[in-house]
């Protein structure tokens, strides 16, 4: 793997002892495979979002990375300063998560269907000081959504967008992939414990609003290699990542493996199962509910990936995914807590999901597990978020986690011991809450939108077999309140349950 690799020219690529950073084995990888594809868009990106699919090698990768950290500090923005991102999944998404780290800053990836109530919540939370999407996705302009945001939002002070036909006012940033650019990288600036410094903030919904939750390089590290060791990646793999990287699972599981095992990664803007098909390679990251579509359909098998990560935003289900029999391809459950937590649970000889140990592991990447006294699963180790977010701020009850004194984090998941196998299972999602799709929703908030627009209207969750939960709008004039819900800036998938189906 590329962490344990020392730069091929001889010289140190990261710091001398302790642990490196998201840069430091971005620039390993670099420097061990420099004309190696490193990146690589869906087929259909010219579906959802401006530009032609490219191809990059890892030095490509490099320099575009380079390229759009100089432009972010040509911006005057501090040390430290947050720098929120909404983009799909593209090549753009992963370089500039890179870039604002080499930038010596803190990315806050936003979800893609996170629209302007939900972004100016979270973004005035932490005081984002710069906003980076594109033109489009799909048939959605998220460059006049950027513009709403900031204005809304009043420490922004930058908005910057890939893509064609930019309003005014915004920052054109397809330049960084400019060959003629030759921009100097930045230093990658050195101090105590660069990796324990804060790398990314992603955002938890619980029963009471938003949470902000800050990461170290090392904490981020630490998921990474429980996943890229029990996936087996090596440098030459191929990894697809059908994951947006706008949480801790999609970089926990996808983003750090493939900078961790100096991997080509192969980007799925989800879920299109006919382009799936034409994407050939060794290890591919997936929605945990996908997998009997994929048994289904034939897509997956001796012709297919030869390891599946099969990813669990609502854990709760993975207990009842039925066997994987597909000989041939091997199937590693990864069950996510929110933003807390992963595990990497290889599944058995008869393919049934593996089941979580009640006892600690002890390990430096996997973290201890227990049942707290609530009842609930809490979780501590090396990838548990430590710091308090914002960062530099004191740790309080509005903006945290509540992390006890022994270091666990209680993820709110009910959960019970199993007598007879003495494993823990996961009996449901947090109270007040509800998953559609990845989407956490608080379960009340859900009801307040509506409540202003039709005192009588309401949301109702329904069980999802795809998406864990679906929901569903009722209310005197449906559609009236759908309209009024998207020019309030609601999330799409609330807008939705008020449309008439069919």
């Amino acid at each position: 793997m590329i962490l344990a690799t020392p730069s091929a020219t001889g010289q140190s690529a990261g710091p001398p002892i302790g642990w490196p950073t998201l840069d430091d084995l971005f620039r390993r990888a670099v420097a061990a495979r420099p004309d190696a594809v490193a990146l690589v868009d869906p087929a259909d990106r010219a579906a959802f979002t401006d530009g032609a699919p490219r191809r990059l090698t890892w030095s490509e990768a490099d320099r575009a990375v380079s390229a759009i950290a100089s432009l972010l500090k040509s911006l005057g923005l501090p040390p430290g300063a947050i720098v929120a991102l909404q983009l799909p999944n593209i090549a753009e998404s992963v370089l500039t998560l890179m870039g604002v780290l080499r930038a010596g800053l803190i990315a806050a990836p936003l979800p893609l269907l996170w629209r302007q109530a939900e972004s100016c919540a979270a973004l005035g939370r932490v005081s984002a000081r710069a906003l980076i999407s594109c033109r489009r996705v799909g048939e959605v302009d998220h460059a006049d959504l950027a513009m709403h945001v900031a204005a809304e939002t009043f420490a922004i002070r930058f908005v910057c967008a890939y893509g064609d036909a930019l309003p005014d006012g915004i920052i054109p940033l397809d330049e960084v992939f400019d060959a003629g650019l030759t921009a100097p990288p930045p230093a990658n600036e050195r101090g105590e414990d660069p990796a324990g410094r804060p790398a990314v903030v992603t955002f938890d919904v619980m029963a009471d609003g938003f949470v902000p939750v800050a990461r170290s390089h090392r904490e981020l590290i630490a998921a990474g290699e429980a996943v890229a060791g029990a996936a087996e990646l090596a440098p030459g793999t191929t990894l697809l990542g059908a994951l947006l990287t706008a949480s801790f699972a999609g970089i926990g599981a996808t983003i750090v493996p493939w900078l961790i095992s100096g991997a080509t990664l192969c980007l799925h803007q989800p879920f299109n199962s006919a382009v799936l098909a034409t994407q050939v390679c060794d290890v591919a990251v997936l929605p945990g509910a996908v997998l009997p579509q994929l048994a289904e359909t034939g897509l997956m098998g001796p012709h297919g990936p030869a390891t599946i990560l099969a990813v669990w935003r609502a854990p709760e289900r993975m207990r009842a995914a039925p066997p994987w029999a597909t000989v041939g391809t091997r199937v590693v459950d990864v069950p996510v807590f929110g933003e807390i937590g992963l595990l990497a649970l290889p599944r058995g000889t008869d393919g049934t999901p593996g089941d979580i140990p009640a006892l600690p592991v002890g390990t430096t990447t996997n973290p201890d597990i227990m049942r707290a006294a609530s009842g609930t699963l809490a979780l501590r180790g090396a990838m548990v978020p430590a710091r308090p977010c914002p960062p530099g701020s004191p740790r309080g009850p509005q903006f945290n986690l509540t992390v006890g004194p022994d270091g666990f984090a209680d993820t709110l998941f009910p959960c019970h011991i199993d007598r007879a196998t003495g494993r823990l299972v996961i009996d449901g999602p947090p109270a007040g809450l509800v998953s559609v799709g990845g989407y956490r929703f608080a379960t009340r908030d859900l009801n307040d939108l509506v409540a202003p627009i039709d005192p009588d209207g309401s949301v109702a969750t329904l069980p999802d077999a795809l998406a864990g939960h679906r929901l569903a709008g009722v209310g005197d004039d449906r559609e009236a309140i759908c309209e009024k819900l998207a020019e309030q800036g609601a999330n799409p998938l609330v807008v939705g349950a008020f449309r008439d189906a069919g």
